[in-house]
């Protein structure tokens, strides 16, 4: 399903998953340091993974559901930068950053299932 919106999804969420891990391999090696960094790495991952998963959707349910998952686990990734940040878990900066750009992907993604909805099937 094409949009106008998809190359700047595609590359943005690819960017963000890079970023994601690696600030996860630079967090604290403890227990809840690392159930946090696991968490953080999926849905952070998983954001850009759903995004191409549309790309190759059959239809626009398809297409919107795999957006709204991706939109899912880009509101998760605020919640676990949250905690990093809480937590002092990495550089604030670094964390602020990637916590702003969670949360400019996660309007993004509603744009584009808002529009997807919007649109004749086909």
């Amino acid at each position: 399903m094409a949009s106008p919106a998809k190359p700047l999804i595609q590359q943005r969420t690819f960017e963000f998953a890079v970023r994601v891990l690696r600030v996860v391999r630079a967090m604290p090696r403890g227990v809840a340091d690392q159930v946090i960094a696991r968490q953080l790495a999926r849905c952070g991952t998983s954001i850009g993974a759903n995004v191409e998963e549309a790309q190759g959707a059959q239809s626009k349910a398809e297409f919107t559901r795999k957006m709204n998952i991706a939109r899912g686990e880009a509101r998760e990734a605020v919640y676990w930068l949250r905690l990093v940040a809480e937590l002092d878990m990495v550089p604030q900066e670094r964390s602020a950053n990637l916590f702003q750009e969670a949360r400019e992907i996660s309007n993004i993604l509603i744009a584009i299932v808002k529009t997807a909805r919007s649109r004749p099937e086909g």
